[in-house]
């Protein structure tokens, strides 16, 4: 399981929300914590309405009141502050595989906006580069002050290998946080079968609808199979099917389960380009419902 988290902050408020979730995972798990601050030599005055951090001295202060803030909550944490030298995002990827992280800790914010994260480039970069897995934030304006838990966490599948990569480091987890394990098919509606299927569907809706519910049916019966072999553990796990648009029936599911954290896998180069480029764990981290953690698999 995960015994070094890296936490990259920028002096914001928006960054510091991943202290809540880094602090009480890392207390959970007994890992200690690496902050980092990555210097720019043409920052601007200020980062999302926060003084920006321009000189090693006030970095450096500024990360011992995180690691103070962090030591109160018994977290043991150090620091380590760079000198950029190219692009933030390599910078952090690279420092992630050099402290010997083996999970980055990063909030869903960036100077463009949501679709354009600075920090969804360097969940790209990470994994890219290495196995470490990444656990997105969504930023919150209470800071270092948000609340945050771990009691549920959702793992979406399709049937794929792909997919079942997150089942492990999810169980293992679930049981380090004594947490839920919900695992989530979902399946399309009429409405909303994309692709190929696309057509068929609009021209056989009655058949389309018929053979959809049998799809259910399966996914349903392999959750539970699923389901089963991890309870052999002792692990809480319960099975949902969920219909329709798969980020809407995905974010549904987060919201009225109160899910805590989305599990997801995928797969190294190719894979990374796929899921920053309008995929379904693109747009999930875009909807800001819930922390997402993407699992890479390693090249084969």
């Amino acid at each position: 399981m995960f015994r070094h988290l890296l936490v990259p902050l920028d002096g914001s408020r928006l960054a510091e929300s991943a202290l809540p979730a880094a602090g009480e995972l890392a207390h959970r798990l007994g890992a200690s914590v690496t902050l980092l601050h990555v210097l720019e030599p043409t920052a601007p005055p200020t980062v999302h309405g926060d003084r920006h951090l321009r000189s090693p001295a006030e970095a450096e202060g500024y990360l011992a009141g995180a690691v103070d803030w962090l030591a109160a909550r018994q977290v043991s944490a150090s620091v380590a502050l760079n000198q950029q030298q190219g692009d933030v995002a390599v910078t952090i990827a690279r420092i992630g595989g050099a402290v010997g992280a083996d999970l980055i800790v990063l909030t869903t914010h960036g100077r463009s906006g949501v679709r354009e994260l600075l920090f969804g480039r360097v969940a790209q970069q990470v994994l890219q580069r290495g196995t470490i897995p990444v656990l997105l934030i969504p930023p919150s304006a209470s800071g270092r002050d948000a609340s945050y838990v771990w009691r549920r966490l959702l793992v979406p599948l399709d049937g794929s290998d792909t997919a079942e990569y997150a089942l492990a480091p999810a169980a293992a987890l679930a049981a380090a946080c004594e947490a839920e394990m919900i695992l989530l098919r979902i399946v399309p509606t009429v409405e909303t079968v994309s692709g190929d299927q696309s057509a068929p569907a609009r021209l056989l809706p009655t058949t389309t609808a018929a053979m959809l519910e049998v799809e259910a049916s399966e996914a349903a019966s392999y959750l539970e199979r699923v389901a089963g072999g991890i309870r052999e553990h002792e692990r809480v796990v319960t099975a949902v099917v969920g219909r329709g648009d798969p980020v809407r029936a995905l974010s549904d599911a987060a919201r009225q389960r109160q899910v805590d954290v989305i599990v997801m896998a995928t797969h190294g180069r190719s894979g990374v380009s796929a899921v920053w480029a309008g995929s379904v764990a693109s747009r999930l981290v875009g909807t800001g419902v819930t922390p997402v953690l993407l699992i890479r698999i390693p090249s084969a």
